[in-house]
């Protein structure tokens, strides 16, 4: 079995990753018009989303990183990673591609470089709402997988962030 059908096997109660959209939490599983779907509460908007079962690895809905994921992840904050001479609307392509592969390690990149570019120059209202994006799929994603706060996340995050 690959990682992708790993991924696509869920139970009711699993917490999962929904790239975009935050942590949730897989309610169910419903059967409509001959299609199965994963009902999933997402926590931060506290807002329930059906998902069709035969697409959930392609969609990117994956279980929770792993607790060395996750240090992993956060501890790659710490390097710089900026994208140099690249514009915008390119770095915009490249990030929403990360947020979209959805991996733990991909969006600490996106939250990486687009903190870093904002210390240089503001951010375009659309890259500003991607690093808001992953900055909080980052925390909750973090704070779930450790068991702490999201504000201890945070300041794990910024201190690496800034040194």
């Amino acid at each position: 079995m690959n990682s992708t059908e790993i991924n696509a096997i869920f139970n009711i109660g699993d917490s999962v990753v929904y790239p975009l959209q935050g942590v949730g939490c897989i309610l169910a599983r419903e059967k409509r018009n001959s299609r199965e779907y994963y009902r999933v509460q997402i926590a931060s908007s506290e807002m329930d989303v059906l998902l069709p079962v035969e697409k959930a690895s392609e969609i990117g809905l994956r279980h929770l990183a792993t607790i060395t994921e996750a240090k992993k992840a956060l501890s790659s904050l710490s390097t710089k990673r900026e994208m140099g001479k690249v514009d915008w609307k390119q770095r915009l392509l490249i990030n929403q591609e990360l947020m979209r592969e959805g991996s733990m390690t991909a969006v600490a990149n996106v939250v990486n470089s687009l903190y870093r570019r904002s210390k240089v120059k503001e951010l375009p209202v659309q890259e500003r709402k991607l690093y808001d994006s992953a900055l909080t799929l980052l925390v909750d994603e973090s704070s779930s997988v450790l068991g702490i706060s999201a504000e201890e996340v945070k300041k794990k995050i910024f201190s690496r962030l800034e040194k």
